[in-house]
């Protein structure tokens, strides 16, 4: 029996609505696919859309540089620094004036070793961002900490003649990471490196310059790993780690402390003197053929017959850093 034309129109136009119904299902089913599958890793591809997108700018933006250009400190400049703390003129001869004077200082003595030297010189300003007391404070920690202003004086003088602030830390009977910790904002920054100065790095019961400090291996290892994970999370240039010391106990296990991506670790030998005695003591302690930088410090005070910058130049080893208190 024939189907009435009535009856067949309302079929055909039933199948039509669900074939359209059905596709525009089809059509969700993909489209939450793709959502699924961009979530579970597919937006690191190229192709797959808005986090990709923001990795490819965050890839094109120009990686930060050191003050006078390019990524690395050492082993391609000298850099010498001034050292010291406004809080007191005894602290070293960076302290001495308002920063901008104690810049054009060092900027002086920068250019003195750039005449002779093989490599361009990079200057530093090394600001005692920790100071150790004799006396315990509201801390209890036998240090001050230098407040934001003050670094933020010293760094913008350092910026102005394209320098390093370097941010030396006295812990007194804290510790180094403790006190590094408390710096990182300012250790953020791409021309901002760390100084540890273990002789004024003492436990209970001792005082701080009542007698020499000292730091463990794992101290400075435990500074280096987390300086080094700041510098690898921001892309930043090489830091310098400067580590000083005047005796042989001043750091612990020497021959542990570890080499880092990022980092140059540079120890610093310390102590005044005549020119004798102070080339006997660099040659004691400098690590000619190690995996260290070798930095070598003046007094201007203390100091008798101060080296000059040729007599410096010619230690051997030659320092990778040159640091004036």
């Amino acid at each position: 029996m024939a189907v009435p034309d009535s009856v067949a129109a309302v079929q055909n136009v039933y199948r039509r609505r669900r074939a359209v119904a059905l596709g525009v299902v089809a059509i969700l089913v993909l489209v939450l696919l793709v959502l699924v599958v961009r979530g579970c890793g597919g937006g690191s591809d190229p192709s797959s859309g808005g986090s990709a997108r923001a990795t490819d700018a965050a890839a094109e933006q120009p990686l930060p540089q050191l003050p006078r250009g390019g990524r690395t400190i050492l082993p391609g400049h000298r850099v010498i620094a001034y050292y010291g703390n406004p809080k007191d003129a005894e602290l070293g001869i960076l302290g001495i004036g308002t920063p901008t004077r104690a810049g054009i200082r060092l900027a002086a003595v920068a250019k003195r070793y750039q005449t002779i030297g093989t490599v361009p010189t990079l200057p530093a300003m090394e600001l005692i961002a920790t100071v150790a007391d004799g006396v315990p404070g509201d801390s209890g920690a036998y240090r001050t900490r230098s407040d934001d202003a003050t670094i933020r004086r010293y760094l913008r003088a350092a910026r102005r003649m394209k320098a390093l602030l370097i941010l030396d830390i006295q812990p007194g009977r804290s510790d180094f990471l403790q006190e590094s910790v408390h710096l990182a904002k300012w250790l953020r920054q791409p021309d901002v490196s760390l100084a540890l100065d273990p002789e004024w790095r003492v436990d209970a019961p001792k005082v701080p310059g009542q007698v020499f400090g000292s730091v463990t291996a794992r101290e400075v290892n435990a500074v280096s790993f987390w300086l080094a994970g700041i510098v690898a999370k921001h892309r930043l240039p090489q830091k310098l780690l400067l580590i000083h010391r005047f005796t042989p106990s001043m750091i612990v296990d020497q021959d542990q402390v570890k080499q880092r991506a990022g980092l140059a670790v540079t120890i610093n030998v310390d102590g005044f003197g005549d020119q004798p005695n102070k080339k006997v003591k660099y040659r004691q302690l400098a690590v000619p053929d190690g995996p260290f930088f070798n930095g070598f410090k003046l007094f201007h005070k203390e100091d008798t017959d101060l080296m000059t910058p040729r007599q410096v130049v010619r230690l051997r080893p030659s320092p990778n850093v040159v640091v004036y208190e």
